[in-house]
């Protein structure tokens, strides 16, 4: 598994540093292994998992929440197709490997400004409503892990509104 991480990382930062510093992308596997992991992929890698935690609070994940999360994390995170899926993934993986949600919710609470949590919290509302379908565990869920983003419990009931609101228009 820390093979799959470091290479995710490895892969994604190469790319990006190269394009930086008008290389031709034909780097070494010598020159990758000195990079750092990237605090922004590390972020996005926390965010993923906790919205993966969310789909499957339910005991069920379903096509809706998949494509969910792959339009957030491709719309949020500037992210094509191949990466996103590389990064769910991923994400998917520490998820699992986690005991509970502080290590994601803390990198973002320590990362994000107000206005990001509450684009993450809304993004996180319109997953809970993809199924079709609200379970106590969900809206649990969704308090607990708002709370331990320091989302304020008004902000938290605005944006689940909006998303009521978004989905009985359309």
């Amino acid at each position: 598994m820390l093979e799959a991480i470091k290479s995710f990382f490895q892969n994604n930062i190469a790319a990006g540093d190269a394009g930086d510093a008008g290389a031709t992308g034909a780097e070494t596997e010598e020159s990758k292994e000195g990079k750092p992991e990237s605090g922004e992929r590390r972020i996005e890698v926390a965010a993923c998992a906790l919205l993966l935690e969310l789909a499957h609070a339910d005991d069920e994940f379903s096509d809706a929440e998949r494509q969910h999360i792959e339009s957030t994390i491709q719309r949020h995170f500037d992210m094509d197709s191949g990466t996103g899926d590389e990064l769910m993934a991923l994400a998917e993986r520490e998820r699992r490997a986690s005991v509970d949600l502080f290590q994601f919710t803390s990198l973002i609470g320590n990362n994000f400004s107000e206005g990001q949590k509450m684009v993450l919290v809304e993004a996180m509302w319109g997953l809970v409503y993809a199924d079709g379908k609200v379970t106590g565990h969900e809206t649990y869920l969704m308090r607990k892990i708002s709370h331990l983003l320091g989302v304020k419990p008004g902000y938290m009931s605005e944006l689940r509104k909006r998303v009521e609101q978004k989905r009985t228009n359309s």
